[in-house]
Formats: C-alpha cells, structure tokens, sequence
C-alpha cells in the first residue's frame, strides 16, 4: 500500500482500491458546534439570570421581615433625644440605632461610635 496525498491506495491482483484516511475523526462543521457552544451558554445565563432574581427577592423578603421587626421594638424619647444631642446626629439615624439594638442605648452609641 502506498500513500498518495490524503488517499491511500491498495492493489489487489488487477484491481486498485483508493481508500479515504480520516486523520482526526468524525468532524462536525464549525457552525454546528458552535451553535451548541451559544446554547450551553444561553442556557447557562439564563440559569444565572433566574438565580440572581430568586435570590433578589428573597434578600428583599428577608429586609422587610427585618424592618417589620425593628417597627415593633419600642424606644424611650429620652433615650432617642440622648442619642441625638450627644452623637450630633439627625432623629432617623439616631432612632434606627435604637431600635436595631433593641432600645439599648449603650449598644446604640457604641455601635454609632465605631
């Protein structure tokens, strides 16, 4: 058998045979394959996209379960003026300190200082 180009050709008796060699395997044309790639990717962001919004709204759920929680925490007017005067801050800041340290003053103004 001898090689002639990409065909190899084999002689048997009187009657020659010209064989086709693959070098690498059955190829897919490119298109093909990259139409694949762009769907595994589509989907893929997809997936993402949809993951990023359950994600979103259960953070949001989670927010305003927590605010709904700080809306219930009671705070002394003395304390939230305390907090005010001292820390020089305006009454929304001062009141949000209280009521996510329970109404704990000392926690608030350590918690405003550091």
């Amino acid at each position: 058998m001898w090689r002639h180009g990409e065909i190899n050709v084999a002689t048997e008796g009187d009657v020659e045979l010209e064989l086709e060699t693959e070098t690498s395997g059955p190829q897919r044309p490119p298109e093909n394959g990259a139409a694949d790639l762009e769907q595994v990717t589509d989907y893929a962001e997809e997936k993402e996209i949809r993951v990023s919004i359950w994600r979103r709204s259960r953070e949001q759920k989670a927010k305003q379960e927590w605010e709904k929680e700080l809306a219930i925490v009671s705070i002394k007017k003395e304390d939230l003026k305390l907090i005010m005067t001292e820390m020089e801050i305006p009454r929304a800041a001062a009141e949000r300190s209280l009521r996510e340290h329970m109404g704990n003053v000392v926690e608030a103004l350590i918690a405003l200082i550091n």
